[in-house]
């Protein structure tokens, strides 16, 4: 796996005080795989939390970790993947191959899949350079003869960088055109991107995590609602022998994808340098730590990530207007939850304002063991940069 940045700051600064918060729902409370009656569970409590292209033999530790979906097999599917898949427990986003197609009643199998990044260019055969990218009205035609195939579950697309930064080289003769963009989505169900800038080459993009968020917030603009919106967070070095992202930094790319709309993650766990390590998460205590209790959070608030976001009911305000605090505001059984992330990799302080709340209680910080007091709907918080503050307020 492998707009503008003036843009992207106005934009983030204007958008962020109305995402905030809840009396309209923005989100259908029916689960969005409803239509698919051998896709992903429609249960309250499923949040997909997936690798990308990793070997099954390691599925039992995966699962342990918190993961529930492979997305893509090398050299697959075969039949003794799909069985070491189906004993972990875990489901399976493949290509429709022969093997698959004579599968279709194994409920490992929750999805079909493209080809990954077309939208970027492609290499020639015989290592002749490359090409321009896969047309979009290719993809739609692949759309076309998967669904005939097998239309009860869904198509994954995942595109690149380009999603997120319009100068992406990588796109070749489409550099600079994501009007391309809703085009290639036509041909999915579920789309997803990447971008890592933890450990990106450009110094445009290196270190601003916020291009993640980007990326999620124009799929979740160029679908209008058609499509499921997933996205790929970066954990391990990749490419870069120098750089790997922190546990914090990996938190904070998962909280601010959920908090702008993304409705299921795909590690990469994939290290190159300074040695290839297929499944380099497993290879890193920390890091596993860190992303397995990360995933085990979700997993717990997946019922009131899969509840209706709400509008209007939240304002942020902070001294600073360069600083940015990204919200989403969720209701269930009962209790308000504020999901927060800085978005500028700087310190800051905020105040948060609910609407219709009188007197005094105490709101609870999620995973953190501290509690905050709140006056008439108002509390304020401290944030480090990066830092993600999930918040529950009871009746």
């Amino acid at each position: 796996m492998r707009s503008l940045l003036l843009g992207l700051l106005a934009t983030l600064s204007a958008m962020l005080p109305c995402s905030q918060c809840g009396a309209q729902p923005v989100v259908p409370s029916a689960s969005p795989y409803s239509k698919w009656p051998h896709g992903p569970s429609t249960n309250a409590d499923f949040f997909p939390l997936a690798v990308w292209l990793q070997n099954p033999s390691n599925a039992e530790r995966y699962r342990a970790a918190g993961i529930n979906t492979y997305v893509a097999l090398w050299n697959g599917p075969k039949e003794e993947q799909l069985a070491t898949l189906r004993k972990a427990g875990m489901y399976l986003i493949c290509e429709q191959n022969e093997v698959a197609r004579r599968s279709l009643d194994n409920p490992t199998i929750i999805g079909w899949m493209h080809g990954d990044e077309p939208d970027n260019a492609q290499e020639l055969p015989g290592g002749g350079g490359y090409g321009p990218p896969i047309l979009p009205e290719k993809i739609v035609e692949s759309f076309g003869r998967l669904h005939a195939a097998d239309p009860s579950r869904p198509v994954m697309l995942n595109l690149g960088q380009g999603v997120a930064w319009d100068e992406w080289y990588g796109r070749g003769s489409r550099k600079n055109h994501p009007e391309d963009y809703p085009k290639y989505i036509e041909g999915s169900d579920i789309v997803s991107f990447d971008i890592y800038p933890v450990v990106h080459d450009n110094k445009q993009i290196v270190g601003r995590l916020d291009y993640v968020a980007r990326g999620v917030e124009r799929l979740v603009q160029w679908t209008k609602g058609r499509q499921v919106v997933w996205n790929c967070i970066e954990c391990t070095h990749i490419s870069n022998p120098d750089r790997k992202p922190t546990p914090h930094e990996v938190r904070a790319e998962v909280w601010m994808s959920i908090i702008h709309g993304s409705q299921g993650l795909i590690y990469f766990v994939h290290q190159f340098k300074p040695v290839f390590r297929e499944a380099a998460l497993l290879d890193d205590p920390e890091m596993l730590a860190a992303v397995s209790a990360l995933n085990h959070q979700i997993i717990q608030l997946a019922p009131v990530l899969n509840s209706p976001s709400l509008r209007d009911e939240l304002v942020v305000k902070q001294e600073d207007p360069g600083e940015s605090i990204a919200t989403m505001v969720k209701r269930r059984t009962g209790s308000t939850y504020v999901f927060a992330v800085e978005m500028r990799g700087q310190p800051c302080s905020a105040e948060f304002a609910l609407k219709d709340l009188n007197g005094e209680r105490s709101v609870e910080v999620l995973g953190e063991n501290r509690s905050l007091s709140i006056s008439d709907g108002h509390f304020h918080d401290h944030f480090d940069p990066w830092d993600v503050h999930l918040y529950r307020l009871g009746n």
